[in-house]
């Protein structure tokens, strides 16, 4: 601040020079008094800290690879430390090991090379408040990232393999590859020497439909990062906006979205429209076999109860006599009709039901099964023992008893 200098060399006073320059008197004062270090901020002294103390003990326990700031704020709290969890965090923070970050390298496929494939939960609240569940199947294509979503009130193996029909009806083929997590309705677990043990039906439908399963490594989600994405995709876009009656209502809102919304969108990654590329990836995927060699697939088990109802979907149908309680049976949905199939044998047929809990009873379902006659519960009872002859003697007897055991 020459200027204060050269101000002061002419008369002029401390008022002016610091009204002339927008600084303070005392400004323009210490400077006068000390012009090379008036302007320098003095540092202020270190305020003494609650952890200063115990800083040696955490330096040590932090060369011992101990960062973890709740562990060590309640071993400083045995040793008599009263200070925060914030002043321990603050400190420590800076000192921490740092790892080196997991990288992620993207992989890239080939069109129809690669499909990824998950379960999602999603929560809906019913007209009375009640919280419920239901599952949506999400499969991606890799290449062009078209989607397929279908909700599931079963995340079972027969409701996989069918909504995996379903999504290749879509995509009118199959990839070559799909990648799974290691859910057990593909694989069951791991031999000693880490080779997959398949679920067998799932593997069946593989090999029927002519895919190959792979799997990703475990709890390493960005693995399979499309499908992953896909899920929150749909929970982040259609899920909040979703108001259905049940749940064909709701599959026919997401069949609609996807076509219109996801399907038609410009990617993020991609830059280009899924339904787009999905025509070129088209001609890289394998045609679907014949429905014929699929029956097996299409159809799900179900077990007969002692009144010769099976329960499925909600709803409850009924099976010609005879029938034996236990009894396995095949369902399978066509058309809006519900069979009933006993391996290649047709047992019954009925209409889907159009509410939970409905009944549809088959006009033979108790023919010659005959009366019902009950049974009364056997009640225990007491038991009478048969009679006993007693030999009847002379009062006499008894008093001369008497007096030889008086003697």
């Amino acid at each position: 601040m020459k200027e204060i200098y050269v101000m002061h060399g002419e008369k002029a006073s401390i008022r002016s020079i610091a009204k002339a320059l927008g600084i303070s008197r005392n400004t323009v004062r210490r400077y006068l008094r000390d012009p090379d270090g008036a302007l320098t901020p003095k540092p202020r002294p270190k305020r003494p800290s609650k952890l200063d103390p115990y800083t040696e003990y955490i330096m040590r326990r932090l060369a011992e690879g101990m960062d973890n700031c709740v562990v060590l704020l309640r071993e400083l709290r045995q040793q008599g430390y009263t200070g925060g969890y914030t002043i321990l965090k603050d400190f420590v923070r800076p000192l921490r090991r740092r790892g080196h970050e997991k990288a992620t390298r993207r992989f890239e496929t080939n069109p129809g090379e690669q499909a990824q494939v998950d379960f999602g939960s999603f929560v809906y609240r019913q007209p009375d408040g009640t919280v419920r569940r239901v599952w949506g199947f999400v499969m991606v294509l890799s290449w062009s990232r078209a989607i397929y979503v279908e909700f599931v009130d079963r995340a079972n193996v027969e409701t996989f393999i069918r909504c995996h029909l379903n999504a290749f009806a879509k995509f009118k083929g199959v990839p070559r590859t799909c990648l799974y997590d290691n859910t057990k309705i593909v694989v069951l677990g791991r031999d000693e020497g880490g080779r997959p043990i398949w679920n067998q039906r799932f593997l069946d439908f593989a090999l029927r439909v002519g895919m190959d399963i792979r799997l990703c490594h475990p709890y390493r989600a960005q693995t399979k990062g499309r499908v992953e994405s896909g899920i929150k995709y749909v929970k982040r876009n259609f899920w909040p906006s979703a108001r259905f009656v049940d749940l064909e209502d709701l599959n026919r809102q997401v069949a609609v979205w996807s076509e219109v919304v996801a399907d038609a969108r410009i990617h993020g990654t991609t830059y280009e429209r899924p339904v787009d590329r999905l025509e070129i990836e088209r001609m890289h995927l394998s045609p679907l076999p014949e429905r014929e060699r699929l029956q097996a697939f299409l159809r799900e088990e179900a077990t007969v109860g002692r009144d010769g109802y099976i329960r499925w979907r909600r709803a409850w149908y009924g099976l010609p006599w005879p029938w034996e309680d236990g009894q396995k049976v095949h369902v399978e949905e066509t058309g809006g009709l519900v069979s009933i199939w006993s391996q290649d044998q047709l047992l019954a047929v009925h209409p889907k039901a159009i509410r939970p809990g409905q009944r549809s009873t088959h006009p033979r379902q108790w023919a010659g099964l005959g009366p019902v006659t009950g049974k009364r519960r056997r009640e225990p009872s007491a038991v009478q023992l048969p009679s006993v002859e007693v030999e009847r003697r002379s009062l006499a007897v008894y008093e001369a008893l008497l007096e030889v055991n008086s003697l």
